[in-house]
C-alpha cells in the first residue's frame, strides 16, 4: 500500500489531469449552420462534474453512500422539503411515489387495487404507468394545448366519492400547472397529491418552487433534464417523515430495516423484532414489509449531481432567457403558430407576459419551447418537423401526446373491458397536442448563434409554405 502522502499526491495529480483533459475536450468547435447538430436538449457540464465523478470512483464506493447522502440533503435544502430519496431514474421515482402510497402502514389512507388516480391525458407515459402497475385506475382529464397542462377546472367532473383517491400530474415542459386549484381540490376531498416535477426543477408558482406543494414529488436527472446524473431521479418527501420510510423501503427491496448500506444495527434491536410469520429475533435486515425493488443509483452519479446542483440557478436563468429569445424571433409567425404560455398568462409581449386578474405569478424553468401549428396554417406539424430535421435541429412531439390513443393504453382498455382506465369528457386539447404540437430546445448549452439559426429556419420554412 502506498504511503498516505504519496496516495494524496497521486490523487491530486489524477484530478488535475482530469480537469485539464476535460477542458481540452469541451472546447467548443465552430458552429456551422445546417451541419452542426443542435439537440433539443443535452447535458451541460465542465471539469467540475468530471472531477467529482472521477474522485468518487477513486474511492471506489460504488453503491449509494456518502455522496448520495450529501446530494439528498442538498436537494432537499434547495427545495425546502423534509427529505429527498435518490433513485436510478425519474420513471423509478414515479413508481416509488405511487407504490409508497399503497403501503399498509398508511392504514385507511392507503391506495388499494381498483382505486382511481386522476392524471393528465397528454404527457409522458411513466407518469401513468405506475398507476396501472400498482393495480390502480388512471382517470384521464383533458389538457390545455397552450399551457400543455391539465385543465384543472375539470377535476371536479373527474371526482367519484369513494373511488377517487389521488392526483398525479406533471408540470408540462417546466410550466407549472394550476397548483392553486389542484391543491385545493386535493385538500377538499382528502386526496393524495403527487407532483411529477421531472421537467420542472427550478420552476416557481406564486414564488414557491414546484415539487413542494404535494405530499410527494418526483425528479428526473436524465441528460435532457435541468441537471443530470447521467441516469437518476429522486422522490421528494414534502412533509410527512413516514413517507420517507416507505419510499426507501420500496426502493431498497421492500425491507423493513432502515440501516444504510454497511450499517448493521441502527435501530438497536436487530435481533429483537417479531414481524409477520417470522420467528422472534429474525435478522431485521432481512425482514420485508413490502414487495419492493432495487432502484438505487450509484454514488459517483450523486457526486456528479452535487456539482450540477450548484449550477442549477444559472441553468434556470439560461432556460428562461433562451425561451424569450426564441419567442421574440418567432413573433412574426403568430398567425400560423400558437406559442406555449405559462399557466395564468393571457398573452405575451416583448416586455413580458400578461396575467389573468387575481391569479398568482408563474415562473417556468422551461424544458423546451413548444409551438402548436394552427389549423389554418399552410403547413403541418410533420412538415415543420422535417424542415427542422433537414437543418439538424432537434425537435420533439410533446412526448406521448394523447396517451389514451397510445397502443399500450388501447390494449389496457381492451384487456379490461374498459374498466382499466376512465376518460372524463372530451380530450380535444390532448388531441390538438397529439396532432399539432412540437418543441425545440431551451437548454443552457444553446447560445445566440444557435438560437438564431433555429428561429431563421422556422421563419424561412413558413415563408416558403
Amino acid at each position: 500500500m502506498a504511503p498516505p502522502d504519496r496516495a494524496a499526491q497521486l490523487r491530486r495529480e489524477i484530478l488535475e489531469r482530469t480537469r485539464e483533459l476535460t477542458r481540452l475536450r469541451t472546447e467548443g468547435a465552430a458552429f456551422e449552420p445546417g451541419r452542426t447538430v443542435i439537440p433539443y436538449a443535452a447535458r451541460v457540464y465542465d471539469e467540475e462534474e468530471v472531477a467529482a465523478g472521477v474522485g468518487s470512483m477513486l474511492d471506489f464506493w460504488l453503491t449509494l453512500g456518502p455522496e448520495g447522502e450529501a446530494f439528498e440533503r442538498e436537494l432537499a435544502r434547495f427545495l425546502d422539503v423534509r427529505a429527498t430519496v435518490l433513485t436510478n431514474s425519474g420513471s423509478s421515482a414515479n413508481l416509488l411515489a405511487i407504490s409508497a402510497l399503497t403501503s399498509p402502514r398508511l392504514k385507511e389512507r392507503r391506495l388499494r387495487a381498483g382505486d382511481e388516480v386522476i392524471t393528465a391525458a397528454a404527457g409522458f407515459p411513466t407518469t401513468v404507468a405506475p398507476i396501472v402497475q400498482n393495480g390502480l385506475v388512471p382517470v384521464f382529464v383533458d389538457c390545455d394545448p397552450l399551457t400543455g397542462n391539465i385543465r384543472a377546472e375539470r377535476l371536479e367532473d373527474a371526482f367519484v366519492p369513494g373511488r377517487t383517491r389521488a392526483v398525479m400530474v406533471a408540470h408540462t415542459l417546466g410550466n407549472p400547472y394550476d397548483v392553486e386549484e389542484v391543491t385545493r381540490f386535493c385538500r377538499d376531498h382528502g386526496l393524495w397529491m403527487v407532483e411529477d416535477n421531472c421537467d420542472a426543477l427550478g420552476s416557481r408558482y406564486a414564488g414557491r418552487l414546484t415539487g413542494t406543494f404535494g405530499d410527494l414529488s418526483t425528479q428526473s436527472f436524465y441528460p435532457p433534464h435541468h441537471i443530470t446524473l447521467g441516469e437518476g431521479g429522486a422522490v421528494n418527501v414534502v412533509r410527512d417523515p413516514l413517507l420517507k420510510v416507505l419510499v426507501e423501503s420500496f426502493r431498497d427491496w421492500g425491507r423493513d430495516c432502515w440501516c444504510a448500506s454497511g450499517m448493521e444495527n441502527t435501530c438497536g434491536k436487530r435481533f429483537e423484532w417479531q414481524l409477520g410469520g417470522l420467528p422472534a429475533g429474525y435478522d431485521h435486515k432481512y425482514i420485508y414489509s413490502h414487495l419492493g425493488y432495487n432502484l438505487k443509483p450509484l454514488d459517483p452519479q450523486a457526486a456528479i449531481g452535487r456539482a450540477q446542483l450548484r449550477k442549477l440557478p444559472d441553468f434556470v436563468a439560461a432556460r428562461r432567457a433562451n425561451w424569450q429569445h426564441l419567442r421574440r424571433l418567432l413573433e412574426p409567425l403568430s398567425g400560423v403558430l400558437e406559442f406555449m404560455l405559462p399557466t395564468h398568462a393571457t398573452g405575451w409581449s416583448d416586455s413580458g407576459f400578461r396575467w389573468a386578474a387575481g391569479r398568482p405569478p408563474v415562473e417556468p424553468s422551461w424544458f423546451g419551447f413548444m409551438m402548436v401549428v394552427r389549423p389554418q396554417a399552410p403547413f403541418t406539424r410533420t412538415q415543420l418537423a422535417r424542415a427542422l430535421d433537414a437543418e439538424r435541429i432537434g425537435n420533439r412531439m410533446l412526448f406521448g401526446g394523447n396517451l389514451v390513443r397510445q397502443p399500450a393504453l388501447l390494449q389496457l382498455a381492451e384487456d379490461t373491458g374498459g374498466r382499466g382506465l376512465r376518460v372524463v369528457g372530451d380530450l380535444r386539447g390532448a388531441d390538438a397536442i397529439l396532432e399539432r404540437a412540437l418543441f425545440v430546445g431551451t437548454y443552457p448549452g444553446l447560445d445566440a448563434e444557435r438560437l438564431d439559426h433555429i428561429g431563421r429556419t422556422i421563419l424561412s420554412f413558413a415563408a416558403r409554405a
